[in-house]
């Protein structure tokens, strides 16, 4: 399987209680359809998967595949500290009807090496044998660094249904060694949305990221105006997707880009600790800085062209 297009990292959507709230799925999966998303990712980073129950977990999965409807890819982040729980997640989702699944490195105790890692991401593969699988390297976040190359080069011995990378991390050499490795023959999906461009440079095809979960229109026009040439125009709208992210870091990134999301009229709840929701004022200075970068009303353009 080699995914072409992008894939939304779903952000968790919960009450004011800080229980799930599924009813809010539906609507997010029309919408992000309507768009041209090729996929969603599901209870990964940017939908707190660390910070659910399993059982959350697997009830989120069954909500997301019965809005989707086969209507486009439902990839599950199937990543825990304990492999066996990672291993009843990936046997949950290949039951449920997702369409592949993912996970990141265990990040309490830590492999130490490439090898260590294949063998962790063969167990949890081989719990879902019929799915593609992804391996899920984002450094930055897991503190674990292994060579996504060398993973690469082990893993297609030891993991017979390895689709390739969820390549979260700015090393774009590294990146573009993946992606030519063997020909070509793995799918080295891009995780850094403020990077999008650059990475289509050196040949991406595929990404997935947060941002897209509310303004995909953007990032398909940068797509589109790549693949027609227009360079100078892509640069420039990649660099309006720039400004937006560049306001993520001033808070917490996932409450930030939720309380973005309550903006443009999605609300979808707070955040479990230890992340916290944005202040009133906090919130306030956020949706100042994007009226003074013009951030809707380009989305609003972006919306209603032909990307």
């Amino acid at each position: 399987m080699k995914i072409q297009g992008l894939i939304a990292a779903t952000f968790s959507t919960f009450h004011a209680d800080g229980s799930l709230d599924l009813s809010l799925v539906q609507a997010i999966v029309d919408k992000l359809v309507s768009q041209g998303v090729k996929g969603v990712f599901i209870c990964g980073t940017n939908g707190e998967g660390p910070n659910l129950t399993s059982e959350e977990r697997m009830a989120t999965v069954e909500a997301y595949i019965k809005a989707v409807n086969k209507r486009c890819l439902v990839l599950v982040h199937v990543g825990h500290s304990s492999i066996a729980e990672a291993r009843r997640l990936a046997a949950h989702a290949q039951q449920a009807g997702a369409d592949a699944i993912s996970a990141v490195s265990a990040f309490y105790f830590k492999p130490a090496s490439a090898h260590t890692m294949v063998d962790c991401m063969a167990e949890i593969a081989a719990a879902a044998p019929a799915l593609p699988f992804y391996y899920y390297h984002i450094p930055a976040i897991t503190g674990v660094a292994v060579n996504p190359l060398e993973f690469l080069q082990l893993g297609e011995e030891r993991i017979p249904n390895l689709a390739g990378i969820k390549y979260t991390a700015s090393t774009l050499h590294e990146y573009q060694a993946c992606l030519n490795y063997g020909n070509g023959k793995f799918d080295i999906l891009f995780g850094y949305d403020e990077l999008l461009l650059p990475a289509l440079s050196v040949g991406a095809k595929g990404a997935i990221g947060s941002t897209y979960t509310f303004a995909a229109p953007l990032y398909l026009k940068v797509m589109q105006l790549f693949n027609d040439g227009q360079l100078e125009a892509a640069r420039e709208m990649q660099y309006q997707a720039v400004k937006m992210i560049q306001c993520l870091g001033w808070y917490s990134p996932i409450p930030a880009q939720k309380a973005i999301m309550k903006l443009l009229g999605t609300d979808l709840g707070p955040c479990r600790l230890p992340l916290k929701a944005l202040t009133d004022d906090q919130q306030a200075k956020i949706a100042a800085y994007l009226e003074q970068i013009g951030f809707a009303a380009l989305l609003g353009s972006v919306t209603h062209t032909a990307v």
